[in-house]
């Protein structure tokens, strides 16, 4: 494990935060958040341990999807403030050793942009062929609406253009056709364009949909969408080396390792840095409706493990549904029944509309337990802004909009002073995680908590010679767990959250017993 060489590969001891400019602080009192009040709150992120930002879409836009419907990539949305703005906050994070990366949204536009109003009037339109258009929807095109109860086909006719035009997502967001070399080329150049303003990379957006090229006529064009991917990030490493590539990939993990690259089997990513683990995150909510570990457990012994340069990236919450659409019917149903049993809690049949402290009734012990999880996981933790001060939904909103209300900014000055707040219980996770770089660098492997201790979930992280055990209780009962550490006889373990907890003795026979409160969680190290 390269413990000393870390500045290249910054994101594997990384604490991601992500945020929507517009929602989280107002700097000039308009009512809408903006970049002046975001670099006001810069501090407070500080303090938190972020060391990476993530900025949801700040470009021109009609706003139909909450931004994600783009007239213009190579702007800042008057809303929100101006280029210089953004300039300036890229500069104030990295005065705070804080780097900055932006969603790349490029899987399709807003039917407002120009290129698509230019391509929609003639079939000789020079972009045309930017966008994905067929006399009649092909039988062997895409299939699968994504929002089933907004739009019923992928397809849409447009009476100007004559044609039926391609939408994975909402009609008023047509596809771009990656197929067209001047596509990929338009695209490496918005990506030049932001890392010129000092960005370091991108949250790609719905991965599998911006290579797919099924049922298109030229897709002969390109003839591995995946050599397209690899295409990109070299491009991004030629002009930043540090740069990374975050993939949106909600795809079981035989699936999802192929967007890491490293065709070769070796330890170097040619496709993207990070990918988002989409198959822990819903095991471990069937694990905490269950009150046993071991459907996570199982899923992390499953877990591949990433090319050496690349990383998992793991997270409690995002800004979209929290989705369960890999999980069989009965276990949906079982994480529906435990946390969003009323019809308005859920979404399209898959997920739910919710954050956390309310999905688990408030239950600061559940809550905290979480979180460590998610700081000692093997991966990079993402937050979601609102999450450090424990940030309920807003169901009177409509979709996913309710999981992206305002940043509660009066929680969190009630929180700052008082000890035992959620907020001091997440910058101490952010702390020593930062400075156990086992989690991070190193080997991990799932223990077993022994007999009777199948709500714990156990695993350790090895890296040149240094160990973490981490023990979290599922359940609202105590547990005294029992795992087998094995080359650790004789040692002791020191409490990581809790340096005036007991030491943890290990047996001859490398047996290490903890008793775990209700919910109760523990960072041991060999020391």
């Amino acid at each position: 494990m390269r413990l000393t060489k870390t500045s290249d590969l910054w994101w594997k001891t990384a604490v991601i935060y992500c945020l929507d400019i517009e929602t989280f602080a107002d700097g000039d009192g308009d009512g809408c958040g903006d970049i002046r009040g975001l670099i006001q709150q810069i501090d407070h992120l500080d303090r938190l341990g972020v060391t990476c930002l993530w900025l949801m879409p700040f470009f021109p836009t009609p706003d139909r999807d909450d931004g994600y419907d783009i007239v213009d990539f190579y702007g800042v949305d008057s809303r929100l403030g101006s280029l210089g703005d953004l300039v300036e906050l890229v500069r104030t994070a990295r005065d705070r050793g804080m780097r900055v990366i932006a969603d790349l949204v490029v899987n399709h536009t807003s039917a407002q942009h120009p290129w698509f109003q230019e391509a929609r009037r003639s079939r000789d339109s020079h972009y045309r062929d930017w966008y994905v258009w067929q006399d009649e929807p092909p039988a062997d095109g895409p299939q699968g609406v994504v929002f089933p109860d907004q739009e019923t086909s992928l397809w849409e006719y447009d009476e100007e253009a004559g044609q039926y035009y391609l939408h994975r997502f909402y009609k008023h967001q047509p596809d771009l056709n990656v197929a067209n070399p001047e596509v990929r080329d338009e695209i490496a150049r918005i990506m030049g364009f932001w890392m010129q303003m000092g960005l370091s990379g991108f949250r790609v957006d719905a991965v599998p949909f911006l290579i797919e090229t099924a049922g298109q006529d030229d897709a002969m064009e390109l003839p591995d969408p995946h050599d397209y991917l690899a295409d990109l990030s070299a491009f991004l490493r030629r002009r930043n080396g540090e740069a990374v590539l975050l993939g949106e990939v909600n795809l079981p993990y035989p699936d999802t390792m192929p967007f890491f690259g490293a065709k070769d089997g070796g330890g170097s990513t040619d496709e993207l840095t990070m990918c988002f683990d989409f198959i822990g995150m819903q095991q471990m909510y069937l694990s905490l409706a269950r009150g046993d570990a071991e459907p996570f457990a199982e899923t992390l012994r499953q877990r591949p493990d990433p090319p050496e340069d690349g990383h998992w990236a793991t997270f409690v919450r995002n800004h979209d549904e929290l989705t369960l659409d890999k999980l069989t019917d009965s276990q949906r149903k079982e994480v529906f029944d435990a946390f969003g049993p009323d019809e308005d809690m859920q979404l399209y049949g898959r997920g739910l509309r919710r954050r956390l402290p309310p999905m688990l009734g408030g239950d600061q012990r559940r809550i905290r337990m979480v979180y460590s999880l998610l700081f000692s996981l093997p991966g990079t933790p993402v937050l979601y802004y609102g999450e450090e001060i424990g940030m309920a939904e807003d169901l009177s909103l409509p979709g996913r909009f309710a999981v992206r209300s305002d940043m509660d900014w009066a929680a969190v000055r009630e929180q700052y002073p008082d000890p035992d707040s959620l907020l001091s219980w997440m910058r101490l996770l952010a702390e020593r995680y930062r400075a156990c770089p086992e989690l991070a660098w190193g080997t991990y492997t799932v223990l077993d908590p022994g007999p009777h201790a199948s709500p714990v979930l156990g695993h350790r992280c090895d890296a040149d010679g240094a160990t973490v055990v981490a023990l979290h209780n599922f359940a609202d009962a105590e547990v005294r767990a029992a795992p087998v550490l094995q080359g650790l006889s004789g040692a002791q373990l020191t409490d990581v959250l809790d340096p005036r907890a007991e030491p943890v003795g290990v047996a001859d026979d490398g047996t290490a017993e903890v008793v775990l409160p209700p919910y109760g969680c523990r960072w041991l190290r060999v020391g």
